[in-house]
């Protein structure tokens, strides 16, 4: 018997103060990465998926940025 999964971890970046593409409003953006990894019997073992994420504070309104951008802005 094999147990396995997959278990997402969110690692925050920073928090940015930009415009949401969502509301429109200038507001804090948190950002953040998540990573997917693969797990068997309950030990994390390589990372199956990695996303960059934004979210508004202001709207809670949620989306991917590209890796590059990510790291742009986590340097500010």
């Amino acid at each position: 018997m094999l147990i396995f999964g997959l278990r997402t971890v969110a690692h925050r970046l920073g928090v940015v103060t930009l415009v949401c593409r969502n509301c429109g409003n200038a507001a804090a953006q948190v950002l953040s990465r998540r990573v997917t990894k693969f797990s068997l019997f309950f030990i994390p073992l390589f990372p199956v998926r990695t996303r960059h994420e934004m979210q508004c504070t202001f709207c809670g309104a949620s989306y991917t940025v590209s890796k590059d951008e990510a790291n742009r802005l986590a340097v500010r």
